[in-house]
């Protein structure tokens, strides 16, 4: 069994990564950690767990005794606790925040699969991607792969209320966000950096610019986006080159249909189909924003760092009604 730590447990995503684990057939949880809600029920917080664990938040984080530990903090605070605490040098780290998602001073590996499972599978310290990063970076890969993201590519893409984390804001009211759309971050928003740098990965170098328009949606949960490549290369060959790009993916499809959100919500799944017009390619993908966007691309990145079955505890099936 993999013993697991997690720290930051009672946020959303640490409420999805334990609802995970508890399912998942090689997976342990020794501690789950938030100070503000020791001696709790873990039940009591994520109230879709009761009848499914007595387990109970700690204060304590006894990292000798687990393999891994996941870090489900917000932004900023990954680097900073790890400032002030040691974490013994053979248990593995998933930090879920954007702390050390760019290259830079450290040894941490950016968490896609689809073009980074044989770093996984060696590392000692993952970074997972971002949920709007991760939704669009599959939908422009293969097209990065073919060497087509010449001209400037305009992205939209719209998430669900629980992207924004558990703590109650302005824009994640009910009463606001019910009925209500809204944009926000236009062409400045903080994954795009990441996407830069897996296109640039793949396809060589990047010139051009990513022109992401994020929306807020009036839904809990999923990321539906579009994305509009200029080219000249044939219909079939940017189909082919999708087609061929994900075959071996685990997760991430490609559909020979028009997509919608529903098929991925509940699932590690991330759907792409492409459309070719004259000198245009647009391309559709859909995620769920807290697993493939966070948690389940999480528990994937643990079974391919410890060597398990990359699709263990996350055959899970889509919320279709």
């Amino acid at each position: 069994m993999i013993r697991i730590g997690i720290l930051g447990a009672a946020g959303y995503t640490g409420g999805e990564l334990i609802r995970l684990l508890l399912n998942h057939p090689e997976a342990e949880i020794v501690f789950a950690n938030s100070e503000s809600n020791a001696g709790n029920l873990v039940s009591d917080v994520h109230e879709g767990l009761v009848g499914d664990t007595d387990l109970r938040f700690t204060d304590q984080m006894p990292f000798e005794q687990v393999d891994v530990v996941f870090f489900c903090f917000g932004h900023g605070k990954s680097e900073a606790f790890l400032k002030e605490h040691t974490i013994p040098s053979h248990v593995k780290i998933i930090d879920l925040a954007q702390d050390f998602r760019l290259q830079g001073n450290h040894d941490y590996v950016y968490g896609l699969p689809e073009i980074n499972k044989s770093l996984i599978a060696r590392a000692q310290h993952v970074a997972n991607p971002g949920c709007f990063a991760t939704c669009i970076q599959l939908a422009l890969l293969p097209a990065a792969d073919l060497h087509l993201l010449k001209e400037d590519v305009a992205v939209n893409a719209i998430t669900g209320s629980t992207g924004a984390g558990q703590k109650p804001g302005a824009t994640t009211h009910f009463s606001w966000r019910n009925n209500n759309l809204s944009i926000y971050k236009a062409f400045n928003h903080q994954h795009i950096a990441e996407i830069r740098q897996s296109l640039k990965q793949v396809q060589g170098s990047l010139d051009a610019s990513i022109d992401f328009i994020p929306y807020r949606g009036d839904f809990a949960r999923g990321i539906f986006c579009t994305a509009v490549i200029k080219t000249k290369a044939p219909a079939e060959d940017v189909v082919k080159a999708y087609q061929t790009f994900y075959q071996d993916a685990a997760f991430t499809h490609y559909s020979d249909k028009a997509i919608d959100l529903k098929q991925v919500v509940n699932t590690n799944k991330a759907l792409v189909h492409v459309d070719c017009f004259d000198g245009k390619v647009l391309v559709t993908s859909a995620i769920d924003n807290l697993l493939k966007g966070a948690v389940g691309q999480a528990v994937q990145n643990m079974n391919i760092m410890f060597g398990i079955d990359e699709t263990a505890g996350l055959k899970l099936k889509a919320s279709a009604f």
